[in-house]
């Protein structure tokens, strides 16, 4: 199994911010194969409150992103027509091209437009300011919707794009080859306004508290930019998001640390704005050196500023 991604991008208007970040990444897993119809990924545990599996790409990807943001306390993203066009038209240009890519080019097959912008504008979504998009794309032998959402999810780039609590709406398409290679697009959007959101000095947090099943790994060299240069297995990111509102009232991390039940504290590599320019400034995450050990409860704490508020939190995840 091999996954190739290239490139995310959460982009908000000049009245924000011209851009917060830009990624492309994967992680681990496995899937199944039958020939007695859609088969989800082993790996996705069917909890209770999860989509049904439809074996469609492009559904299953868009609901698997819903099923996730909902566990945060994070808004459904509401299914919207267009986006969908804007969506698919890129994954087919991909699919025609051979390419992971988020700009297109002019004459080449496929082309809907340049930019996320065009490619929306051009199928009939229009980006009044002010507005928030994002795009994650992945691409990967497997076709499963859920299985290409969730290792969106896993790489952290991704996810700091596809948790963005201001977003209202989204699409997604995938485009199959002959040679099952599926490419799979996730549009992510606030025009006109953004959405609820968490509110002034609130974050989220994933895994969140109580969840199991946690993977225990992620291969970080799979996403570009690196998120932890020169290693490859690292333990599974953890991660807190903040509304993206204006710029110079983000996440500020005071202390951030993991502990398996019992043990010490694990030694981590931290991501946030104030050392790494593609880490959002609403943003943090820690991602474990080494992988997480199975099996285990994990205890994290986080203590920071929120948007000007003063934010604790303590929870913990156990991993499968």
């Amino acid at each position: 199994m091999t996954i190739d991604r290239r490139r995310s991008a959460l982009m908000l208007s000049a009245l924000l911010a011209a851009a917060l970040l830009s990624a492309c990444g994967g992680g681990g897993g496995g899937a199944a194969s039958s020939g007695g119809g859609p088969v989800a990924p082993v790996d996705l545990t069917q909890a209770p409150g999860a989509p049904a599996f439809t074996g469609n790409t492009a559904l299953d990807g868009y609901n698997w992103i819903n099923y996730r943001r909902t566990m945060l306390g994070l808004s459904t993203l509401a299914r919207n027509a267009g986006i969908d066009l804007a969506a698919q038209g890129h994954s087919n240009y991909q699919r025609q091209n051979n390419t992971v890519t988020h700009e297109q080019t002019p004459g080449l097959p496929g082309f809907t437009g340049a930019t996320l912008v065009d490619r929306l504008g051009n199928a009939g979504y229009a980006t009044p300011r002010p507005y928030a998009i994002g795009e994650v794309i992945s691409a990967t032998s497997n076709p499963s919707g859920f299985y290409q959402a969730e290792e969106l999810i896993t790489a952290i780039y991704h996810r700091f794009v596809m948790f963005e609590p201001i977003f209202k709406e989204a699409g997604t398409g995938a485009a199959t080859t002959s040679a099952n290679y599926t490419y799979f697009t996730a549009d992510l959007t606030a025009v006109g306004g953004y959405g609820p959101g968490l509110g002034a000095g609130r974050i989220a947090n994933y895994p969140i508290a109580g969840q199991t099943n946690v993977p225990v790994n992620f291969l970080s060299d799979s996403e570009s930019p690196d998120p932890v240069p020169g290693q490859n297995e690292v333990g599974y990111p953890i991660s807190v998001h903040a509304d993206t509102i204006r710029t110079g009232l983000g996440v500020t991390v005071a202390s951030f640390t993991v502990t398996p039940r019992g043990g010490a504290a694990l030694t981590v590599r931290l991501l946030s704005h104030a050392n790494d320019a593609d880490t959002p400034e609403t943003a943090a995450a820690i991602i474990p050196l080494a992988p997480l050990k199975s099996a285990t409860i994990y205890d994290v704490s986080f203590s920071g500023v929120v948007a000007g508020v003063p934010v604790t939190r303590a929870w913990s995840f156990t991993t499968r």
